[in-house]
């Protein structure tokens, strides 16, 4: 199986899945929840009815108002105290009848712009850290590939699986009002240690056939430690895509987005480990030959 030789049909795969979500970025960006923007958000069970009407009718500003499954319903507003919750909760109540409340909570703007900074330097000091303990595990990797290409790759192929789930989610939020909140961050990070995992998995192999084969074409090299290593990537995925998947179904309401983001990114990882960061390992080899040659 010669993986390397169709190096470029499996890029153009991985463009092809990005593009869509990084146009939902640049047109629509993220639904962000309460956690990043601040505000009200309560759930209400309601066989039927106008909750948006009601809720403003309180003098409340209704940010947004979806629907999660068939008669419950999730109302964002701006940041409530409890007096103007109790009133809002005293309408709702008393225009539907058996209406019940499942949730509420209220975060301060202030709180909210300092989660989605932290959620920002998280990633950032992820992925930095991440090249250097790899540069620096790798360093006595033979010629003709060096250490911190082997960071630099791994993080290529950790940032398209961040924008393959950021970008579905995009489309998510647009086309199913799908919102974004803290969990979203843990499933990024969650994500992002996967994928470097399952790649240094691969990386490592390259490491010990280049040692082992000091003699064999560094492209022949990759391609066969890809094939040593391809089954145990492909079982340790499917073990945890079953897992997932079994919790998606079980696992209920409020972990479900939590679950759908890990299933997409594990699935990610998996390709990209697999297609795109040994290969691109070539391809960066192959330029350094063509530009020594010039």
């Amino acid at each position: 199986m010669d993986i390397v030789g169709k190096k470029y049909w499996y890029f153009a795969f991985s463009f092809l899945v990005i593009i869509p979500g990084i146009i939902s970025l640049l047109l629509w960006g993220l639904r962000l929840s309460i956690d990043f923007t601040g505000g009200s958000r309560f759930e209400y069970q309601i066989s039927n009815g106008e909750v948006e009407k009601i809720v403003k009718e309180q003098g409340v500003e209704v940010n947004s108002v979806a629907r999660s499954g068939r008669d419950i319903f999730i109302v964002r507003t701006k940041p409530l105290d409890q007096k103007e919750h109790q009133k809002v909760k005293n309408a709702i109540e008393k225009k539907f009848e058996g209406a019940k409340e499942l949730s509420f909570q209220t975060i301060g703007p202030t709180i909210g712009q300092e989660t989605t900074l932290n959620a920002l330097k998280a990633i950032i000091i992820a992925s930095i850290l991440i090249v250097l303990y790899i540069s620096w595990s790798f360093r006595s990797v033979p010629k003709p590939a060096s250490s911190w290409r082997f960071g630099i790759c791994a993080i290529v192929a950790l940032l398209h699986d961040v924008l393959v789930v950021v970008g579905v989610f995009s489309l998510f939020g647009h086309f199913l009002q799908v919102e974004v909140d803290s969990l979203f961050v843990t499933a990024l990070l969650t994500i992002i240690g996967f994928s470097v995992h399952d790649t240094i998995v691969v990386f490592d192999r390259i490491r010990e056939n280049l040692r082992r084969l000091p003699g064999v074409a560094f492209t022949t090299v990759v391609n066969d430690s890809i094939l040593q290593t391809l089954t145990r990537s492909l079982n340790t995925s499917i073990t945890v895509l079953l897992v997932l998947f079994t919790m998606l179904l079980f696992g209920g309401e409020t972990i479900r987005w939590f679950i759908v983001a890990l299933l997409i990114g594990i699935a990610s990882g998996t390709f990209s480990s697999i297609f795109n960061a040994a290969p691109l390992l070539v391809v960066w080899e192959e330029w350094s030959r063509k530009r020594i040659k010039i």
